[in-house]
């Protein structure tokens, strides 16, 4: 097969794909729905739990993560400067750690949050 039927190929399956996955989705959603309005509820007045702490952890995910880069690129164009082939690695490891550093930093207020939370409505 050469690389024109492939493309050919391959941008087939990707509208497919596509296609399938918005229909789906919608599929699911109405599925949801008639569920809802068979069991008496009403879809409308459905929504979803709020998280409070969402923008928290996604900053300091986002946050650790670019530490991490940093250090990576810093570390890879100081110090490793002659090992090219493992710094790929040292890239995702940096932005790995720091990453699971930023999420486990916002456990820790999440946490720390709830408990004084608990303490005031239980002093009252």
């Amino acid at each position: 097969m050469n690389t024109g039927n492939l493309g050919i190929l391959a941008g087939i399956v990707i509208s497919l794909g596509f296609f399938m996955m918005i229909f789906a989705i919608i599929y699911l959603y109405k599925r949801e729905r008639m569920a809802m309005i068979e069991r008496g509820m009403d879809p409308r007045a459905y929504k979803p739990q709020s998280a409070p702490y969402q923008n928290l952890k996604w900053g300091l995910l986002l946050i650790g993560s670019g530490i991490g880069l940093f250090l990576a690129f810093v570390l890879s164009h100081g110090v490793f400067r002659d090992m090219d082939d493992e710094v790929f690695f040292l890239y995702l490891s940096l932005i790995a750690i720091f990453g699971g550093a930023g999420l486990f930093l916002s456990y820790r207020i999440e946490k720390k949050e709830v408990l004084d939370r608990e303490e005031a409505r239980l002093e009252k």
